[in-house]
């Protein structure tokens, strides 16, 4: 018996979304005999909870919007979006909270599923139920898990989380969403369209990551679709009365009531209950380059529960470079985590990608302004009005939204950039190949924007910018 084979698997991953789907899959390509335990639907968040349901209950207000923005069609256009239609169509993504389909995919691709819920119980051990599984790796995938602030009464009035939202089967006359980050914000638009009277509360400003202009443009937007605003006030105590009805105390002394109550402040590794002390390891994990456990030699944290970059494409992404890397130890190949290598999560610092789906979209990727100056780079900053581009103008009536890039002065290449504004989701990979391949700004004055197109707000930036003498 070789020393593989005295092993159950040469890896197990534990948590069946799709990070954990793609170190599985990435890993078995190379060789292993992989398995993935799984506690609940296999496709994870993502799938059933998260992106596809949220982006689904979005659409079909994005889309109404859209024509209505348009002379022409929007004399076209009567009534308002169909919300049991909406909700229908939503569950389809969904595939109504089934995981055949992926369960067969993983014997497609020839990884054993585990059901159960999973504890370290010793290296390269794993225990589910009462049965023992040994590996030569094992890699955690468990995603991450919402954090509920303390407030009040809080808990007790059984608030929604992004869970509870995305998966309603009802839309409620009035909502209060606590929280102005990118879950907050996209729910408040989609239930905006299904017709609920919608109150956002946030203690500062919208989206406080983003550039500044990012919050001015989607608290204007949130305003015109009739949401109650409220930025800079905190929830002092929340109850809700035998009638169902949620009261919201707020500091500055008003209320809002509603009959359901979405929090969305945040969310955190899902490292709970995972017997990470039976190896003594923190709650809290660190990773190197190539998804390595710091401490360990045989136990990988990837996606989420790492906190490195908590969005599912770039979970996705740590997760190719892991499986092959996992692969490559085990077979005694050489590792290439040097940055931009083969193993290497090197995005993960410098170009992380990310969309917030509301109306207008938020696109982003790299460093803000603010955090270039922090992180010591001498950097100057050059801002465009997407309206005035004329592919904007064509794509809607008084198209609104804003455009910047943040440009390293002494490697003259960028950094940053962001984009506000209707369907400017497609722009962004444009942007992220600039920053990962560190295209020199004398070389994007070579890469012709098609007329007419949002994307000439490239050029109009570079005009801005100034051409390099």
């Amino acid at each position: 018996m070789s020393a593989a084979e005295q092993y159950d698997h040469d890896l197990i991953v534990v948590g069946g979304g799709p990070v954990g789907e793609n170190v599985a899959d990435s890993a078995t390509r190379r060789g292993l005999r992989t398995a993935v335990v799984e506690a609940e639907l296999v496709g994870g968040e993502c799938s059933y909870w998260a992106c596809m349901p949220s982006k689904a209950l979005l659409r079909s207000g994005h889309a109404l919007r859209a024509a209505r923005r348009l002379a022409g069609a929007r004399e076209a256009v009567t009534g308002a979006v169909d919300a049991a239609a909406v909700l229908a169509r939503r569950s389809s993504f969904t595939s109504h909270w089934a995981d055949d389909g992926q369960v067969d995919w993983l014997g497609s691709a020839d990884i054993e599923l585990i059901r159960g819920r999973a504890r370290l119980a010793g290296p390269g051990t794993v225990q589910v139920a009462d049965r023992l599984y040994s590996a030569r790796a094992v890699a955690l995938a468990t995603g991450s898990v919402p954090v509920l602030p303390a407030i009040p009464g809080l808990a007790e009035a059984a608030p929604w989380g992004t869970r509870e939202a995305t998966a309603a089967d009802h839309v409620p006359p009035r909502l209060v969403v606590i929280g102005g980050g990118v879950a907050g914000i996209e729910l408040a638009f989609a239930f905006a369209s299904l017709g609920s009277r919608v109150t956002v509360v946030s203690r500062g400003r919208l989206l406080e990551q983003e550039e500044p202009f990012v919050g001015e443009h989607l608290a204007a937007a949130l305003a015109a679709e009739d949401v109650d605003v409220r930025l800079g006030v905190t929830p002092t105590h929340v109850s809700r009365g035998t009638d169902g009805i949620v009261s919201v105390a707020l500091a500055d002394g008003t209320e809002v009531r509603a009959e359901e109550l979405l929090v969305s402040t945040g969310r955190r590794p899902n490292t709970d209950d995972l017997g990470l002390e039976t190896i003594g390891l923190p709650t809290r994990l660190t990773v190197d380059e190539t998804m390595l456990v710091d401490g360990t030699d045989w136990l990988y944290a990837v996606g989420d529960v790492n906190g490195r970059a908590m969005l599912t494409h770039q979970g996705k992404y740590q997760a190719r470079a892991a499986g092959e890397a996992i692969a490559a130890r085990l077979s005694g190949a050489p590792v290439d985590d040097r940055p931009w290598g083969r193993h290497a999560a090197t995005a993960d610092h410098v170009a992380v990608p990310h969309v917030v789906f509301s109306d207008p979209e938020v696109a982003s990727v790299g460093l803000s302004e603010s955090r270039a100056r922090d992180a010591g780079l001498a950097v100057r900053a050059v801002e465009y009005d997407l309206g005035a581009v004329a592919g904007a103008s064509l794509h809607a009536d008084g198209y609104t939204g804003r455009a910047k890039l943040v440009v390293d002065e002494d490697r003259g290449v960028v950094v940053g950039a962001t984009f506000v504004g209707q369907d400017v989701a497609e722009l962004l990979h444009s942007a992220t190949i600039a920053i990962v391949g560190e295209v020199p700004i004398d070389r994007l004055w070579h890469a012709v924007p098609a007329y007419p197109t949002i994307s000439e707000i490239w050029l109009r930036l570079l005009e801005v910018y100034g051409r390099p003498a």
